[in-house]
């Protein structure tokens, strides 16, 4: 099994330690760097390569988001993984991460254990966002919905099968594969194949944008049930 590498970024010292030898103690990771700020972590994200990123919002500079949005833009074709990690939880930090293409959002009182398994979930190309800032993000997109003009710049959801667009619905309540395999009674490699090639229908370059996709399409309506 290969080796995730992580960069971690945080302005807070202690933090950043505290990350770094957690990684370093988790058989199948280690830690590729930190920076303790975001122009840090873009010069290193460039130069390292690593394959996930804690990436803390408020730093000195360049923040969290700004920073993310610099790393993908800057990766190509192989991106990191982005997870937000943070005290804030405010549902415009929520909302904005996951459109830049975040991977999930965490915050800093979560276990260890649970970061660990976070790493390992993105890694392995699943989404991740906890319980609370689900909610957090249905509540924003509600709002966001009543203030915000539609967006034109990806495709509607008619160039999807309808296959698709139930998996499409599935990613956007959270479920992993496995889950989403289940529900729908699926393999979860014939799962993995209809979310890359719904991505690559609308033109979404990660799972965390299909999620406010769904919202955004109103596939999903917060507060609304399961489409039957």
């Amino acid at each position: 099994m290969n080796t995730i590498r992580v960069l971690v970024a945080d302005d807070q010292p202690l933090i950043r330690a505290g990350l770094v030898a957690l990684l370093n103690a988790t058989d199948g990771m280690c830690a590729a760097g930190e920076a303790g700020t975001g122009d840090r972590a873009v010069h290193l994200a460039a130069e390292q390569r690593p394959d996930v990123i804690l990436m803390d919002i408020r730093m000195p500079g360049m923040d969290g988001i700004a920073a993310t949005r610099e790393i993908l833009r800057a990766a190509g074709a192989a991106p990191p993984r982005i997870i937000i990690l943070t005290t804030f939880d405010l549902p415009v930090y929520i909302y904005t991460a996951l459109g830049e293409g975040a991977a999930g959002f965490l915050l800093k009182d979560t276990p260890p254990d649970r970061i660990v398994s976070a790493v390992r979930a993105v890694a392995a190309g699943d989404m991740l966002i906890a319980p609370r800032i689900t909610r957090d993000l249905v509540e924003t997109y509600a709002h966001h919905h009543r203030t915000a003009p539609p967006r034109h710049d990806r495709p509607g959801l008619d160039v999807l099968t309808p296959r698709e667009t139930d998996v499409l619905e599935l990613v956007g309540r959270g479920l992993t594969n496995a889950e989403i395999a289940t529900h729908l009674v699926l393999s979860e490699a014939t799962v993995k194949t209809h979310v890359k090639r719904l991505m690559n229908k609308l033109a979404l370059t990660s799972r965390a944008q299909a999620v406010v996709t769904a919202y955004e399409s109103g596939l999903i309506t917060p507060g609304g049930p399961p489409r039957p």
